[in-house]
C-alpha cells in the first residue's frame, strides 16, 4: 500500500498544469525540492520538468503531475502545496506540518525531517518493515 508524499490542491495543480501548456511540448510537469537558504534555513525550489527521473515520487491531480526530489521526501511528507494570487503577488504556498518557523519575509523556512513513527501511528503513512 503506498501512501502520497504531498498533495495539491485544485487550484495548485490547474496551475501547474498552465505552466506546462504555456511551457512547450517537452514540459511534463513541475518537481519540487528543497535547498539550503535564505535566513530561516530552507527554501522550496520549484523546476520545469522535461525529463522525469525515475527516483522522483510523483503526484497527479486533474492532469497536473509534480516530481518530489528524493532528497526533500521526509521535509515534504504530509505537506499539501496550494496556490495563491492577489493583487500584489501569485505563487505556490506550502502547507508543511515538518515546519518549524519561517522568515519574516516568507522566502525561507526552517523544516525537520518528518517522524515516520508518528504518522504511521496515524496512519498517514507506511513505514517499510526492516
Amino acid at each position: 500500500m503506498g501512501f502520497a508524499v504531498m498533495s495539491m490542491t485544485d487550484t495548485a495543480a490547474a496551475r501547474v498544469k498552465a505552466i506546462v501548456e504555456n511551457s512547450g511540448p517537452e514540459a511534463k510537469g513541475i518537481r519540487v525540492g528543497i535547498k539550503k537558504g535564505g535566513c530561516a534555513g530552507m527554501e522550496y525550489t520549484i523546476d520545469l520538468v522535461t525529463e522525469p527521473n525515475a527516483k522522483d515520487d510523483l503526484i497527479e491531480r486533474d492532469g497536473a503531475s509534480v516530481w518530489i526530489e528524493p532528497s526533500a521526501v521526509l521535509y515534504l511528507l504530509g505537506t499539501e502545496m496550494g496556490f495563491e494570487q492577489t493583487t500584489l503577488r501569485s505563487g505556490f504556498t506550502f502547507t508543511n506540518p515538518n515546519q518549524t518557523s519561517a522568515c519574516g519575509c516568507g522566502e525561507s523556512v526552517e523544516l525537520k525531517p518528518a517522524d515516520l513513527a508518528a504518522l504511521a501511528a496515524r496512519g498517514d503513512a507506511v513505514v517499510p518493515a526492516r
